[in-house]
């Protein structure tokens, strides 16, 4: 794994990346466009295990030509590290030691509310909102992540 810094040496123009939300029993999945401007939601996998979950993964990366790795770091709302961002920290070393690309972490806080928010906006009933949360919150923070790469 990497910072951001290091994150953003290795990428090139024309590079697609992915993001993940790391749920504890689903796993958002956005994708960005090759100017890395705008996250779109993907999918959501429903975590079996870890080597199901980056198998998926691979198949994701090859068939969409990734070139780098946002996890979702849901560290606490005053900076600190609580058990989920130590499990999001290990699982996103065993992708890191699994597929050969750049992968980072990317400060999620709040990324579910602000994708609920953002799905509240628009005219979508509240079993499709709960449905798409997680892929949803996978781009808020992707998308998150490209804006701090374009500045």
């Amino acid at each position: 794994m990497i910072t951001i810094e290091d994150f953003k040496k290795k990428q090139t123009s024309k590079t697609r990346l992915i993001g993940l939300d790391l749920g504890s029993k689903r796993i958002g999945v956005s994708i960005c466009d090759e100017k890395q401007s705008i996250a779109t939601p993907y999918k959501t996998i429903d975590r079996v295990n870890t080597a199901n979950f980056i198998d998926e993964l691979k198949e994701i990366i090859k068939e969409n030509n990734i070139k780098g790795i946002v996890i979702g770091n849901p560290i606490n709302m005053d900076g600190s590290s609580g058990p989920s961002a130590q499990s999001v920290k290990d699982i996103s070393i065993n992708i890191s030691k699994s597929i050969d690309l750049p992968v980072c972490l990317w400060d999620e806080r709040l990324s579910t509310v602000g994708a609920f928010n953002l799905s509240s906006q628009l005219d979508v009933n509240i079993s499709k909102k709960i449905k798409k949360i997680d892929q949803n919150a996978a781009a808020f923070i992707l998308q998150g992540a490209l804006d701090y790469l374009k500045n």
